[in-house]
């Protein structure tokens, strides 16, 4: 009885240390400030962040709807992937700034 309790606390540790891993791993990965969204854009697949708000501008909408026909949304990384110039969407988000 004294060992299988050992070997529960010792199997509870070894989650618990690697929950907190995968947890301080994902928060360096997706370091994304609430409001915002990560998009990755170009062959570099550069890494941007930018406002939900983009989501309902026309313009944004349109470049998304052109990537939905072109591409489709099943990205097997999981990540919105726009294939972009880095300049193109540079300018455009400087556009839906202003």
């Amino acid at each position: 009885m004294g060992i299988q309790l050992m070997g529960i606390a010792h199997a509870k540790q070894k989650l618990q240390r690697t929950l907190s891993a995968r947890i301080r791993a994902m928060s360096a990965v997706s370091n994304v400030p609430k409001g915002h969204f990560a998009v990755y854009v170009g062959e570099s697949k550069k890494r941007f962040v930018i406002p939900l708000w983009y989501l309902k501008h026309p313009l944004f909408r349109s470049l998304l709807d052109m990537v939905e026909e072109e591409f489709g949304f099943d990205c097997p990384t999981g990540r919105l992937t726009i294939p972009c110039s880095e300049d193109y969407f540079t300018s455009l988000t400087s556009a839906l700034s202003c």
